[in-house]
């Protein structure tokens, strides 16, 4: 199904397995469109991610559990075209696509953590992202993205295409790379399948519909 088409405002992109989403995953799309100026944000599952292993739940319980974690959220908009796709999961595709349906002129902005930036440069054409989307880099407060902690390329990269302030977001459909913070706790996907399969609390690490489905469903349980 193809998402709507949005306003010209710009649009943040988060893509993942999201398995399971979790609490961080909604602070991040909360804090992106809050603090970068987004008309919303499209939440893209991955179905076959190339860098890293397959999925422990299905596409159908990944793909449900996002629906419910962004339920009454009308800024939020869900694509599920690579979900159920036998094709590895790739970024520059995905953009591609994107382009085709919201137009040339849509500001696009690709949402990441600063951990996916500084490995960026072992991406699938990686630097194609650039003539297609944004970037921007969420960090925690008490970490500072420079140059020193990447390698040349990338580096390079980032000293030219680094914008301040995230109105530049909106000036261009594609290009700029900015960066933000976000207080919420860095909790992963993993942590929190290791919690679920050890018993442990996950209290405030996954929104309660989320839990409750996995709990129905028997996911990640010992």
């Amino acid at each position: 199904m193809a998402p709507p088409k949005v306003a010209d405002k710009p649009l943040g992109i988060l893509g993942g397995t999201f398995d399971p989403v979790h609490a961080a995953h909604l602070r991040l799309a909360e804090e992106a469109t809050a603090q970068l100026g987004l008309t919303g944000v499209l939440w893209i599952p991955a179905g076959h991610p190339h860098h890293r292993a397959s999925p422990v739940a299905s596409a159908e319980d990944r793909l449900a559990m996002v629906r419910l974690a962004t339920a009454g959220h009308p800024e939020y908009l869900i694509d599920d075209s690579e979900i159920f796709s036998s094709e590895p999961s790739y970024t520059v595709p995905t953009l591609e696509r994107l382009r085709q349906i919201h137009g040339e002129n849509q500001p696009l902005v690709l949402l990441m953590g600063a951990d996916a930036f500084l490995g960026l440069a072992s991406w699938h054409r990686w630097r194609e992202l650039f003539r297609l989307a944004h970037v921007a880099v969420v960090s925690r407060p008490t970490f500072t993205l420079a140059p020193e902690a990447m390698n040349e390329a990338l580096a390079d990269e980032f000293r030219r295409r680094r914008k301040i302030p995230f109105t530049a977001l909106a000036t261009a459909p594609a290009g700029a790379i900015v960066t933000f913070t976000m207080d919420a706790g860095t909790v992963s996907s993993t942590e929190v399948r290791t919690l679920l399969q050890n018993n442990g609390s996950v209290d405030g690490l996954l929104p309660a519909p989320v839990l409750d489905y996995i709990l129905r469903k028997q996911l990640y349980l010992p």
